[in-house]
């Protein structure tokens, strides 16, 4: 079983080689990190490779949360970071490893559930994936070569996380009885709205629909909701659909 201590998810995304699983897995239980979340790799799970690669930390591979699609990954999830090496055009803000591992261990010490996506080798993470998002870290490495591969970052964060966690002092939020919206009630959220407004004509021109949808996403993702936040907003939006049915 995973052990006890709070800390962040690592959520591996489309992941393609299992050599490069079981490096994250090496890296991750190097500062003593245990929770792996594992989205449609690529070559199909259990894989060898990354079970052979992991060597003394396969128990991660064991344990790991494996999932067909990014929601499912982050349901639970309060805050969810982002790692990408180039900018996406998304408003949000971006945090060097440092920075956000801080913002991290404040959170999980507050008692959030904290994620922290990383994105398929090839090509990273898309925007459709940032845009669940809360923030972005990027590495401040070299610009002429800013590829890092997938164990790389996973340690880079890891070592962080590892150095806040001792360094860091929580931060104490004040949330009025309610908590922190979970990714899966922001999910739902940025779903009714979408549908709402699709009904209202609000996607136009089709040519910019999905681009439209994902600004949209990315908004929703950006705000610190509370479960009481998102409870309004699903409010305000039925009273308005029942005002223009009454008329």
């Amino acid at each position: 079983m995973p052990t006890d201590t709070p800390q962040p998810s690592f959520v591996l995304v489309r992941p393609q080689m299992g050599e490069n699983i079981g490096a994250a897995a090496r890296a991750m239980w190097n500062f003593g990190l245990d929770r792996m979340r594992i989205v449609a790799p690529r070559d199909g799970w259990p894989n060898q490779r990354a079970v052979a690669m992991a060597s003394g930390a396969g128990r991660l591979l064991d344990e790991a949360m494996l999932t067909d699609d990014l929601p499912a990954a982050l349901d639970d999830c309060a805050f969810v970071f982002a790692t990408t090496a180039r900018p996406r055009g998304l408003t949000k803000p971006v945090y060097i490893p440092e920075q956000a591992m801080k913002e991290a261990y404040a959170r999980v010490s507050a008692g959030e559930k904290v994620a922290v996506m990383f994105g398929p080798e090839r090509a990273g993470l898309e925007n459709e994936d940032i845009s669940r998002a809360n923030a972005i870290i990027s590495v401040p490495v070299n610009p002429e070569f800013a590829s890092l591969n997938l164990g790389q970052c996973v340690l880079l964060c890891a070592y962080e996380w590892s150095r806040q966690s001792i360094a860091a002092e929580p931060v104490n939020y004040e949330l009025a009885g309610t908590e922190w919206a979970t990714a899966i009630e922001v999910e739902k959220l940025a779903n009714h709205y979408e549908e709402r407004l699709d009904e209202a004509g609000f996607f136009f021109p089709e040519t910019k629909a999905e681009g439209m949808k994902v600004n949209l996403r990315n908004l929703w993702s950006r705000m610190p909701l509370t479960r009481a936040d998102v409870q309004t907003m699903h409010g305000v939006l039925r009273q308005m659909v029942r005002w223009k049915e009454r008329g």
